[in-house]
């Protein structure tokens, strides 16, 4: 019979408590049949989702094949885009991208924190709620309804008031020079900022509210000044508010409807921000119904693919900066 040795005393409810040997943890089970399955069709999902990426690109560089083996890397540099002699030259349309994108992300940015600063530590609760409704209510806007104001509301006001303007004060910059036609660059970049504002608004917000109040309070306790602890809520979370700059940046880089509608469509490349451009959702959604021959198909494919690969590296260039900025943070 066992016999408890000296220290395994009956405890205050009445039971004796087991020797070390008794108490240890029992070996752990086999898996049953039903977690199998689980396990297997949340991979066979997983699979299907990574499968389907691969998907995209490899029909995208397959429909590409006859432009890249017709134009090589010439196809990147070229300028000229004229389907009616067979002349594609892609050039334009990732200038147009590219330009109307950094305009809306260099307008957007500080905006959007400033309107995330004062939502998360200023706004009293009574008026944080019905500002950030709205806030989340201009990402909800349907983008075909952004370019309808764009073209009624935007360009007139651009052309009669904002590039007259602009090109009598700084016309000594080539950025501002130009005839005023209300659509163009400018008008493309005042849409998307209007666009992307909410998006990076809303995940700054949530960025500032995921800071310890500890940090804050921290900072008072030192006696800083309300600016001083906001500087210190910002810095906690740079690695998140960029990560909502990025993701900002792409959807700039793929919008479609309002772009099309407000930058003037013509392929061409300007330092002025007045003069129409042309951007790569805007090609696509514009000719490829129209396309005939299938080397105008390709170009357009081509396009697409080269959209979808951009997409991809902002968003591994944004996963690998928040990645590498958290990391650096959190080491002592």
């Amino acid at each position: 019979m066992y016999e408890p040795a000296h220290g395994e005393r009956a405890q205050e409810g009445g039971t004796a408590s087991l020797p070390v040997s008794l108490t240890a943890s029992p070996a752990p089970r086999r898996r049953n049949a039903g977690d199998r399955i689980f396990k297997g069709v949340t991979f066979f999902f997983a699979l299907v989702l990574f499968s389907l990426v691969f998907l995209m690109a490899y029909e995208m560089g397959k429909g590409s094949s006859e432009t890249f083996s017709e134009f090589g890397l010439s196809f990147l540099t070229g300028k000229v885009w004229d389907p009616v002699s067979g002349e594609f030259g892609a050039l334009p349309f990732v200038y147009g991208t590219v330009l109307s994108s950094l305009i809306a992300l260099l307008l957007a940015v500080p905006l959007s924190i400033g309107v995330a600063l004062f939502l998360s530590e200023m706004a009293p609760r009574w008026l944080e709620k019905p500002l950030s409704f709205l806030v989340e209510l201009l990402a909800a806007i349907p983008s075909i309804v952004y370019g309808l104001w764009g073209i009624f509301v935007l360009v007139p006001w651009l052309r009669t008031d904002i590039e007259p303007l602009l090109s009598k004060t700084l016309g000594v910059l080539p950025l501002f020079r130009g005839a005023p036609y209300g659509f163009g660059m400018l008008a493309a970049g005042l849409i998307l900022t209007i666009m992307i504002l909410p998006i990076i608004t809303s995940i700054s917000r949530d960025v500032m509210k995921s800071i310890p109040r500890t940090y804050r309070e921290a900072a008072l306790a030192l006696g800083a000044t309300p600016w001083e602890t906001a500087k210190v809520v910002l810095i906690s979370g740079r690695s998140g508010i960029l990560g909502a700059a990025l993701l900002g940046l792409g959807r700039a880089v793929g919008e479609t409807m309002a772009v099309t509608m407000v930058i003037g469509n013509s392929p061409q490349i300007s330092a002025s921000l007045f003069d129409p451009g042309y951007s790569m959702a805007s090609v696509l959604a514009n000719e490829f119904a129209e396309a005939v021959s299938s080397l105008h198909v390709s170009a357009l494919i081509e396009i697409a693919f080269l959209l979808f690969l951009i997409t991809v590296a902002l968003n591994g260039l944004a996963r690998l900066i928040v990645w590498s900025v958290t990391r650096r943070f959190a080491q002592p």
